[in-house]
C-alpha cells in the first residue's frame, strides 16, 4: 500500500517565525517572483521507501509521469495507491494509465488531508527546511527540498509522516 500526494513550491519561502531586536521590525527579503514547481511524493507505508518527482506544473501529464515512475520503482508489485481527489488524479487519462500499469487507485475522503501521511512530510519540509530563507536561485529551493526528502531514512520518513503513530488510521 502506497500513499501519494503533491505540493507546490513557490519562490517566496513559507514564513513561519522570525526575530528582531525589540522595537525593530523583522526584515525578510523576498524577490516578488512567482515561479512555482510541483513535487510529487509516494510513500510505501510498510517500509517508508519513497518515490519522488519534480515537475514544472501540477497537472495530469506530470501526475501520469509520476505514476510511471511509481510502477518502475515497485516493479512486479500489486500496488494500491491512496490519494486525494485532485483533478490530475481523477482525470480519465490518469485513471486509464493507472489501470494499464496495474495500479489500483483508492480515493481518500474529500477534505481530509490528515489521512494522507505525505501531507505531514510536506508540513515538515515547508515548516523546517524551506521556511524563512529566500534562496538565491529557485532551482536551489527545489534541490534543497529533494535533498532533504532523499536524505531521510525509511524510519525517519515513517515517523515524520505519522505512520508509526498509534493513531495512524491504516494498520501496517
Amino acid at each position: 500500500m502506497l500513499c501519494s500526494d503533491a505540493t507546490i513550491l513557490t519562490e517566496t519561502p513559507p514564513l513561519r517565525a522570525s526575530w528582531s531586536p525589540v522595537g525593530e521590525p523583522a526584515r525578510i527579503e523576498i524577490t516578488g517572483n512567482r515561479r512555482k514547481a510541483a513535487l510529487y511524493a509516494t510513500i510505501n507505508i510498510a517500509t517508508g521507501a519513497r518515490c519522488l518527482d519534480q515537475a514544472a506544473r501540477w497537472n495530469g501529464a506530470s501526475f501520469r509521469d509520476h505514476l510511471r515512475h511509481i510502477r518502475r520503482v515497485w516493479r512486479g508489485w500489486h500496488i494500491i495507491l491512496f490519494l486525494d481527489r485532485g483533478s490530475p488524479h481523477t482525470a480519465a487519462a490518469s485513471r486509464a494509465l493507472a489501470a494499464a500499469l496495474d495500479i489500483e487507485l483508492r480515493w481518500l475522503p474529500v477534505a481530509c488531508p490528515e489521512l494522507n501521511p505525505v501531507e505531514d512530510l510536506w508540513r515538515w519540509l515547508k515548516g523546517r527546511i524551506l521556511c524563512n530563507h529566500q534562496r538565491d536561485d529557485f532551482a536551489d529551493t527545489i534541490h534543497t527540498a529533494l535533498d532533504a526528502l532523499e536524505s531521510l531514512t525509511h524510519h525517519q520518513t515513517r515517523t515524520l509522516a505519522g505512520i508509526l503513530s498509534n493513531n495512524f488510521w491504516l494498520p501496517t
